[in-house]
């Protein structure tokens, strides 16, 4: 049997093509599936021209900025699924760094929150896919990361079954900031990451929820968008 420091020098497969690669994801599949493209400063919708869309003009979110990877659409829809519903857990590491390169131009944070889930899904899946990236985007950037300082007080339907109209309507009063978490974003800037926006409805109620508590600014960090 190889010692360990043996095998991890051993190449692995990209997750995407199949190449060999040290890598979950080779260069060649990054630079061709999370290209950067225009897109809304404030919510990250792809943009043909301009840089805010006509939504967040007219109804401006409670972050200032979302940073965005991709689209969501092949690879990442499948690499987000193995991640969120096959305990697919260590594709984290691969997609982190993905989200904190884009978040690389946004001013630098002073605490990485993820979207929580609500206790009854946490407790079903075991751990939260949006905790996994923040705290890896966060010792990228060099920057602490809580997962007590938000938390998810209603166990709505997941947003991918529901209808834009349901989805805006779900998670009204959905999150929550803790008493003992207000002196701790009192001030602060603070990235909230999550995997995927569909809508925004879910980055904006949480944005909401800290910016009540007493956060001085939210920036978004997402992985993928869905193009409309």
């Amino acid at each position: 049997m190889l010692p360990a420091a043996w095998l991890a020098r051993l190449p692995g497969q990209c997750e995407v093509c199949r190449s060999a690669t040290r890598a979950a994801l080779c260069a060649d599949c990054v630079a061709r599936f999370a290209a950067p493209r225009p897109r809304c400063r404030r919510c990250a919708l792809p943009l043909a021209a301009g840089d805010v869309c006509g939504e967040c003009r007219q109804r401006p979110p409670p972050f200032e900025h979302t940073a965005c990877a991709a689209d969501y659409g092949f690879p990442w829809d499948g690499l987000v699924a193995a991640l969120k519903f096959h305990g697919r857990v260590e594709l984290a590491a691969a997609l982190a760094p993905l989200v904190a390169d884009a978040a690389a131009a946004l001013p630098a944070p002073d605490v990485v929150v993820p979207v929580p889930l609500s206790a009854k899904r946490l407790a079903e899946r075991g751990y939260n896919q949006a905790w996994e990236i923040a705290r890896r985007c966060a010792r990228l950037r060099g920057v602490p990361a809580r997962a007590d300082l938000l938390e998810r007080l209603l166990d709505t339907p997941p947003q991918a079954e529901l209808g834009r109209a349901e989805r805006l309507a779900n998670l009204r009063a959905a999150f929550h900031v803790p008493p003992a978490a207000r002196a701790l974003l009192a001030g602060r800037r603070v990235a909230l990451v999550d995997d995927v926006a569909t809508t925004g409805t879910t980055l904006r109620e949480a944005a909401a929820a800290l910016r009540q508590a007493g956060a001085a600014a939210v920036d978004a960090c997402i992985l993928a968008r869905t193009p409309d």
